[in-house]
């Protein structure tokens, strides 16, 4: 049997409780998909300290079935847009059926993606099927989607932008960045500071009332 710990838990008033939960709102609300990338340099001892967030996520029998690569290297960096873009361009060449490009249009995107070399950083996210000696790993899509929500609201927090870029198939980046066979890509994601000029789609999210319900 596992040996336990005492939790390490604060139990807060409820003021406070309220006063965290608005401001973490706050941040998140702020937070949006950033294809605009200034090239200055980032802190990444504080993208090292979000990933380690990341890393606390829950995991299946907590089996942690993830690896986060940290990517700076400019050719590395421009390897993958290269990659990323040739299969973009299948992507939105024939790939896409007709409506999910049609729902795709409002956004304004398509197959040529600067980000990918103007970001300072890159965070590709694997997937662990099996732990290196081949023991299964257990909910491994839902451990590892965990993870990257904890990432990005950390990374938001630290006040870094971010994107989540998913070109299909992702198998080049597991080539790319020499990962062994059991690790799967599961996102890319850009970091760093929007440009000055930095423009977002003028979207909206849904009410509370339309994503909760009480019973």
């Amino acid at each position: 049997m596992t040996a336990t710990v005492p939790l390490a838990f604060e139990r807060l008033d409820e003021d406070t409780m309220r006063e965290r939960a608005e401001r973490f709102l706050a941040v998140a609300r702020r937070r949006r998909s950033v294809r605009h990338f200034a090239t200055d340099p980032i802190p990444l001892d504080v993208v090292e300290r979000c990933i380690e967030a990341a890393a606390q996520a829950p995991s299946g029998a907590n089996k942690q079935p993830w690896t986060f690569a940290l990517v700076t290297d400019p050719e590395i960096k421009r390897r993958i847009r290269q990659a990323a873009e040739a299969e973009e361009r299948e992507f939105y060449g024939g790939r896409a059926p007709q409506s999910w490009l049609d729902d795709l249009a409002h956004l304004g995107t398509d197959a040529d993606k600067p980000f990918l070399e103007e970001a300072p950083a890159l965070i590709v996210v694997f997937m662990q099927r099996t732990s290196e000696e081949g023991a299964r790993h257990y909910y491994v899509h839902e451990s590892v989607g965990l993870a990257t929500g904890f990432l990005l609201a950390a990374l938001a927090h630290a006040g870094l932008a971010t994107l989540t870029h998913t070109p299909s198939p992702m198998g080049f980046l597991g080539e790319i960045l020499e990962r062994p066979e059991h690790e799967r890509p599961f996102l890319l994601i850009p970091v760093g500071y929007p440009t000055p000029d930095c423009r977002v789609p003028d979207i909206t999210r849904k009410e509370l009332g339309a994503v909760v319900v009480r019973r």
